[in-house]
């Protein structure tokens, strides 16, 4: 059984944030980040849409970058930047952003001392929910969205990596944001919460962004309706999961044995070998994956056969 939906929290003004116009829209063009010389982003242009949006890209592609600037921590060195239809380089715009957004950051920091509440609670202190017991109405939704209605006076030092992986998601909930940005939400978590986090995520994206960083392809399978790939702080694809298979299709085959000449190849549990690449004649074909796609996608230069 769901949650019941939030009551309007007040800020500091002693009102209710304005609602977004349905029209405000995320986008960025040419983003560019350099770090010490290191080309993070190169030039990056999206525009984000209602629904989950799955961001994949090996490690160094510039997946937490791109996220660190729409969650309004980080500011580029070249680009135009509209999120939820305002301009985050200026402040009081910067400030209204902040109200309807929720960030899920990689490696998210909490005071061990803390339990899981006081935590969420003073997230919610510090996105202007000041009245007291609206805002605490609202910490308990949000954790018992999570699944710890039970654990919410458990000290963070105390909790799992994986429940202290869902207090700072139900953080990211506080307020029904417009925009959730999420870098690695399911690490950490066991095949039941990630099921129950999927459940969570589809249907607050219904009428919301979210954009998901991610490894695991099954979660961008099952939850996404638009896959955005990274490399080398680029845009390399932008498809929809079933577009992005069908890079792999004739590409991916059964074999008795590895093929030496195969990009990837792993022993199933039937005993043959899958194998992606370039497919001898007469080989058995198989039906691509969306992970079948990625790797073939990161592993030749345009993701066409050789």
């Amino acid at each position: 059984m769901k949650p019941p939906p939030p009551a309007p929290l007040a800020t500091d003004t002693g009102a209710a944030a304005e609602p977004v116009s349905p029209g405000a829209s995320t986008s960025v063009q040419g983003l560019t980040v350099r770090f010490r010389g290191t080309l993070a982003l190169d030039g990056v242009s999206l525009t984000l849409s209602t629904g989950v949006i799955g961001l994949l890209g090996p490690n160094g592609a510039g997946k937490t970058t791109l996220l660190r600037i729409l969650a309004t921590a980080l500011v580029p060195d070249r680009g135009e930047l509209r999120i939820l239809g305002r301009n985050p380089l200026v402040p009081t715009e910067r400030q209204e952003i902040r109200r309807r957004l929720g960030y899920l950051p990689q490696t998210p920091g909490f005071h061990r001392q803390f339990t899981a509440f006081e935590f969420v609670d003073y997230i919610a202190i510090l996105k202007e929910h000041t009245e007291r017991a609206a805002r605490h109405e609202e910490v308990r939704r949000v954790l018992a969205a999570v699944g710890l209605s039970e654990e919410r006076g458990k000290k963070m030092k105390s909790l799992s990596g994986g429940m202290r992986q869902r207090v700072t998601l139900a953080a990211a909930l506080i307020g029904e944001p417009e925009l959730l940005i999420l870098d690695e939400p399911t690490v950490g978590l066991d095949p039941e919460q990630r099921l129950r986090f999927r459940d969570l995520i589809a249907e607050f994206a219904s009428d919301r962004t979210v954009l998901l960083s991610t490894h695991q392809t099954e979660d961008v399978t099952a939850l996404c309706h638009r896959v955005v790939v990274l490399e080398a702080g680029r845009v390399r694809c932008d498809e929809t999961p079933e577009g992005l298979c069908e890079i792999a299709r004739g590409r991916v085959w059964f074999g008795e044995d590895r093929d030496p000449s195969a990009i990837a190849g792993w022993r199933t549990r039937a005993r043959t070998y899958r194998n992606i690449g370039t497919p001898p004649p007469g080989a058995e074909l198989a039906e691509p994956t969306l992970e079948d796609a990625y790797l073939l996608l990161n592993s030749t230069p345009d993701g066409a056969a050789e």
